[in-house]
């Protein structure tokens, strides 16, 4: 038992050192490993063109739709305003007025304001439809404030839709004059590059090929 005891004694103070030794050889083996390798490549999406090109022109396409869209609500507002005002006129209340003008003005605005009377029908109240329409087209939110104080406090909801026809008209007729005022800075560029070129082919060449003829 005593050899025993004295060869494992010796046993760990020589392998000790040895076993120490292995372990910091196989430690800075794995960091120079890990410095030495290198950092993975991010891989790019391949980008296909055609696609690409696609999106693109179906976003501004999907713009160009809705700005064309919110022009036209724009433009007929003042006559929609003029209808319900109309109906009120005429006894209606303001969902009947909403409800009787649907069948009459145009789209888009007979699109958007038609989700008013559907959304009651479902069971929504009519100025939380209200709401819904200002939110999402915020053309209609002076109309839905009307709309809303005449069917919660009984206000006369006639003179206001009046002034508001008012300033829908006072707003395009605005939006019109700055329109006619860019006209000439849209028309300078085909000016310049086709009236000018086109007036100088027909008025100065001429003159000039035939003077050179009489030399």
């Amino acid at each position: 038992m005593l050899a025993i005891a004295l060869a494992a004694g010796w046993g760990l103070l020589v392998g000790r050192p040895l076993a120490r030794r292995a372990r910091a050889s196989t430690a800075s083996g794995r960091a120079a490993a890990l410095v030495a390798r290198p950092a993975p490549r991010r891989r790019l999406r391949a980008v296909n063109p055609p696609v690409a090109l696609t999106r693109a022109l179906d976003t501004v396409t999907r713009r160009r739709r809705v700005a064309r869209d919110h022009t036209r609500v724009a433009s007929q507002l003042p006559a929609t305003v003029d209808l319900l005002a109309v109906a009120v006129s005429a006894g209606c209340t303001p969902y009947l007025a909403v409800t009787h003008t649907v069948r009459w003005v145009p789209p888009p605005v007979s699109v958007l304001l038609a989700r008013v009377p559907r959304s009651c029908a479902l069971g929504v109240t009519f100025a939380d439809a209200l709401y819904e329409l200002a939110r999402e087209e915020p053309l209609f939110a002076p109309l839905a404030d009307a709309l809303t104080a005449s069917d919660r406090f009984g206000a006369p909801v006639q003179p206001a839709l009046a002034r508001l026809a008012a300033e829908q008209r006072a707003t395009l007729r605005r939006a019109a004059e700055t329109r006619a005022r860019s006209v000439p800075t849209k028309l300078l560029f085909p000016l310049v590059l086709c009236v000018l070129p086109a007036f100088g082919f027909l008025t100065v060449v001429p003159a000039v090929l035939a003077g050179l003829g009489r030399l």
